[in-house]
Parts: C-alpha cells; structure tokens; sequence
C-alpha cells in the first residue's frame, strides 16, 4: 500500500483520536465536573466512539504498516536501536497503555459511574491520561519526519 496514503489515512484518524478527546477535556468535562453530571460524559461517550473507536483502530493498522514501511518490523519493536524504532517502541509502549485506561475505564469506571456522580473524578482521571497520551504520540509521530528521535 502507498506510504502516502496510510499516512493521510493515519492523519485523519490521529486529528479524529485526538480531536475527540481534546474536545471532551477542554468542553465537556468542566461542565460535568462542574455540575456533577455524569450524563455529560457519558452521552458524549456514546455519540463519540462509533466514531473514535474506528480512527482509533485504523490509526493501529495504518501505524504498523508504515512501521513496516521504515524497516521497523515486529523483530525490531522494543530495541530502541535506531531512531524511527525508538519512535515506534515508544508509541507502541503507549498504546498499550491507553489499552489499559480503556480496559479500566471500560469494565471498573463506566459501570460505577452510570449510577454515581461520585466516580466522575477517577474518570476524568483517565480522560486526562488517555488524551495527553494520545498528545504525546501525536508529536512523537511528528519526529518520523526529522529520522525519529
């Protein structure tokens, strides 16, 4: 597949990852926190994944292949040898990370906070951790460019 056009694939779905979770930290969530509904995020949760959680994987595949792309095959994740590796090792490392804060916020944080205006604090919590994740591996890919890092 063209390298140029996983990477607007990739673009397009890191500004909608992103975007989205920008929007909910800047927008949405003061109005929770600030009048203690819960509802508020919870209904932007549900209008947002059919659309995050796509870009979302998109955003996996179209990485890995451009990793492929760069001679960064999965023999090489981890090693931190060259510079487009250290990129790679280091977005993969953070995806499994946000992995982890969905799994948690999907199966421990959601449920308690469908009935429980008192959880909205851990969950935003991982708002927050998810979205400056998602920040973070948005400037590393930006280093691709310049060789990595």
């Amino acid at each position: 597949m063209n390298h140029h056009f996983l990477l607007i694939v990739h673009l397009i779905c890191a500004a909608i990852w992103v975007g989205g979770h920008l929007l909910l930290v800047f927008a949405y969530l003061p109005k929770a926190l600030k009048e203690k509904n819960q509802h508020i995020i919870l209904d932007y949760e549900k209008k947002y994944e059919p659309v995050g959680m796509p870009a979302l994987v998109l955003l996996v595949i179209t990485g890995i292949l451009m990793a492929y792309k760069y001679g960064v095959g999965i023999e090489s994740w981890f090693h931190f040898a060259a510079p487009i590796e250290k990129v790679v090792s280091v977005k993969l490392a953070l995806l499994f990370v946000t992995v982890l804060f969905a799994l948690s916020a999907q199966f421990r944080v959601i449920p308690k906070l469908k009935n429980n205006a008192g959880a909205l604090p851990e969950m935003s919590f991982h708002i927050v951790s998810v979205t400056t994740i998602g920040v973070i591996m948005l400037i590393l890919g930006s280093f691709v460019r310049f060789g990595g890092i």
